[in-house]
């Protein structure tokens, strides 16, 4: 089969591999239709690496028809839709019984101290073969794989796999009060998804912060209030100001480790790229033990949020060491949640809203580039460099 895998730091090939097959009675083989690049991918295509190895297949946004299925696969089967969750969990184990399926105690990687299995990311996450590619070994597929109704576009149901329920999650985590306000820093696509869901589950008013124009242009187009990075000293004070100098009931920082901003954040990723250039044996454990992340969109999120308030964080972050204003923090009483989606804790609070002749999330108005598996190198940079207004890509095999 062709998929999509990693040979360096911005060098992703897509490369003939052996097609997956059946390894365990819990096993499902999908045959991939759709598959979307996200935002953490591009960690990988960046500040990974040294966990990664040359020749592994990338994604973890699948969707897809099941092929085949191992013996102990009953809920699916063959010529079923499924769209694939990025983590991979049992549903049975004490982490799954109380709805922490990203801590799956049966895939968690001990060796790593990481929780659940991931599709697609590295080997902190298991290693396991990813969904950018023409068919995807689908573990635990006794429980993950989410059945969809055969009508309508892929990508009415593709961001089931990871978009919708991270930014879900993001939103229920941040706990704002009916008629309250909310900020989501970070317009890519789990921001743009944070903000119509906020407004969906009751916030009056929701303030989404970017700099990219046709990302400010899209969350203006679902009705949500903008601001536009460049036209601002500081973000935090200007949320403030925003709010009637209180600030946001709760902030949503969707952008991550890779943050832009200021002269601590250009420190922080001239530290990620010295790491990146060193031997895997010796960056391995630098970035273990004393990565540093570029922190910007988290620190303005802390500073902004009103006391009492609530800070939600859905981007990546890899660092343990990065310094936080501990004292302010605590004076504050400010809240902060995090944490990998528990996707199939937030399936049937979603799936209603995708079903329907309407559509109240706009997931058809998420995905600005759609391409073919073998121009998966070429979007990969796109999306990086933020050109041709990419926001989300979605990949066809």
């Amino acid at each position: 089969m062709r998929a999509l895998t990693w040979h360096g730091k911005r060098d992703v090939r897509v490369e003939t591999v052996p097609d997956p097959t059946i390894q365990h009675p819990t096993d499902a083989i999908v045959r991939i239709t759709s598959s979307a690049i996200c935002g953490s991918d591009l960690h990988l295509y960046e500040v990974l690496g040294p966990y990664l190895t040359p020749g592994d297949i990338l994604g973890h946004e699948p969707m897809g028809i099941v092929e085949e299925v191992g013996s102990e696969v009953t809920h699916i089967k063959a010529g079923d839709r499924v769209v694939v969750p990025f983590n991979i969990s049992c549903g049975s184990c004490w982490m799954c019984s109380r709805g922490l399926f990203a801590q799956c105690e049966t895939t968690q990687v001990r060796d790593h101290g990481k929780g659940a299995s991931l599709f697609g990311y590295t080997s902190l996450y298991g290693a396991v073969p990813g969904g950018q590619a023409e068919y995807l070994r689908v573990p635990q597929a006794h429980f993950g794989p989410i059945k969809v109704p055969d009508g309508g576009p892929d990508e009415r149901f593709l961001f089931l796999s990871d978009v919708l329920p991270t930014a879900w999650q993001a939103v229920q985590y941040a706990d704002v009060p009916q008629g309250g306000t909310l900020a989501v820093l970070g317009l890519g696509p789990i921001g743009q998804m944070a903000t119509r869901i906020g407004r969906h589950l009751g916030a009056e008013r929701v303030i989404g912060v970017d700099s990219v124009d046709a990302r400010l242009q899209m969350a203006a187009r679902h009705g949500i209030e903008t601001l536009d990075l460049r036209t601002v000293d500081d973000t935090a004070d200007t949320l403030i100001e925003l709010t009637g100098g209180r600030g946001p009931d709760a902030v949503i920082d969707a952008v991550g480790m890779e943050a832009h901003g200021s002269t601590g954040g250009k420190l922080a990723k001239a530290a990620q790229g010295a790491v990146g250039l060193l031997p895997d044996k010796l960056a391995q454990p630098l970035t273990d033990k004393m990565a540093v992340d570029r922190i910007d969109a988290l620190l303005a999120a802390l500073k902004a949020v009103r006391r009492g308030g609530t800070v939600s964080l859905s981007g990546v972050y890899g660092g343990e060491v990065d310094p936080l204003p501990m004292m302010e923090m605590f004076d504050r009483g400010i809240q902060l949640r995090m944490g990998q989606a528990h996707v199939k804790r937030w399936v049937d609070d979603i799936v209603p809203l995708l079903t329907g002749d309407d559509d109240p999330l706009g997931v058809l108005d998420l995905t600005t580039h759609q391409l073919p598996l073998d121009d998966a190198p070429h979007a990969y940079e796109v999306f990086q460099k933020k050109e041709d207004d990419c926001i989300k890509v979605v990949l066809q095999p």
